[in-house]
């Protein structure tokens, strides 16, 4: 792959699950109308070639909350600005309660070839605990729906290690997954992020962080279960059959170009890494006004660069070549790489292949310390 990317974020849901801290809330169709034709013009004001973009990512937010009206105007645009026969893969994310035979069949006929359907959990009283406002059985009939309109490439999102989930729940919840065979598995563990709920109850003692172990435990389940089901980890939290990878996340993982569009969303062209205002009023005042609704951008200095080539190509499985690590690098800095690696060897979290590195699956349980040790 070599083309660039392209996120376009739809921020309205049903309601605010309480462990999301993305931007996105409740709305009414006037203002999801408005935003949806600013959106248009924020796309409209980059000169966007029409064979340049390989893989489209719309997400959110929810956005098959969006009206068919709304879904059909926003897929009309792309379709006259970007040329979709250049297009390997175009996703838009997807909860159930919210998806209809009349609105999948819209996304099929306007190209998008992928769904992301977010699941979390299968037992009720967790999907509950979440704020997650649908039911198992909705979700089955949507994903059932969507196989029904042609659709054969779903990725289904999944969390672990959140509290009051024992070993027993999800170990259910992959046992039911991998018998529905979906072509991808998203299975994350739950990270308690500041500013939602979930922090509020943490913060009060109403819940705890699942100790170390029990997520040790958790993460090496997931990795044998889906393994011995054909799945094949690529990436840290990633699971794929066989050539169903993720494109557009391996394009933000190999540190390709993307746009980013509407409410919050960043982008990375021309070294430059841009961030949109998350505040919907200033983001209509700025593009009604002739501008873009960018909020923050900066030229990423070699130290950026660096560090991000190693918090994003270690969550690889495939890892990064060294060579391409230490372009640049000064004498001081690459013996200490060189120092890491050879201590991380030892202790079996890291293996070297000619000019290769990557993580161990002892390593991979251990990522967040390991990468935050290699940056400079």
């Amino acid at each position: 792959m070599s083309g660039k990317g392209m996120y376009i974020h739809i921020p309205f849901c049903k309601s605010k699950c309480k462990y999301c801290d993305f931007t996105s809330f409740i709305s009414k169709f006037d203002e999801r109308k408005k935003y949806i034709e600013a959106l248009e013009k924020e796309m409209d004001s980059y000169n966007i070639s029409g064979d340049e973009i390989e893989t489209i990512f719309i997400g959110g937010g929810t956005p098959s909350v969006l009206e068919y009206e709304l879904l059909e105007s926003i897929f009309k645009h792309i379709k006259e600005k970007i040329n979709l026969d250049s297009i390997s893969e175009y996703t838009v994310e997807c909860n159930p309660g919210t998806l209809s035979y009349e609105k999948l069949k819209l996304m099929k006929e306007n190209g998008v070839n992928r769904l992301s359907i977010g699941l979390q959990a299968i037992q009720e009283t967790h999907l509950e605990f979440m704020g997650r406002t649908h039911t198992l059985d909705e979700f089955i009939e949507s994903f059932n729906l969507a196989r029904r309109v042609g659709f054969k490439n779903i990725n289904i999102d999944l969390i672990f290690a959140f509290y009051g989930q024992t070993l027993t729940d999800w170990e259910k919840t992959l046992d039911y997954i991998i018998n529905l065979e979906p072509e991808h598995i998203s299975a994350y563990s739950l990270i308690i992020e500041e500013g939602t709920v979930f922090w509020e109850k943490f913060i009060n003692e109403e819940i705890k962080e699942i100790d170390e172990d029990k997520y040790i435990e958790m993460y090496r389940t997931t990795v044998s279960k889906l393994k011995d089901s054909g799945y094949s980890q690529y990436e840290i939290s990633n699971y794929s059959k066989k050539g169903k990878q993720c494109l557009h996340n391996l394009c933000y993982w190999d540190g390709r170009e993307y746009y980013g569009f509407g409410l919050g969303a960043s982008g990375y062209i021309s070294n430059i890494r841009y961030t949109n205002t998350t505040s919907m009023a200033e983001y209509i005042k700025k593009i009604d006004g002739g501008k873009k609704p960018v909020e923050f951008y900066e030229r990423l200095k070699f130290l950026d660069v660096y560090n991000e080539k190693i918090m994003l190509g270690l969550r690889k499985n495939s890892g990064i070549k060294y060579s391409d690590l230490t372009l640049g690098l000064d004498i001081t800095s690459e013996k200490k790489l060189k120092r890491l690696i050879s201590e991380y060897v030892k202790k079996e979290y890291i293996i070297v292949e000619n000019d290769n590195i990557a993580l161990t699956q002892k390593g991979r349980e251990v990522s967040n310390s390991i990468i935050v040790d290699f940056m400079l």
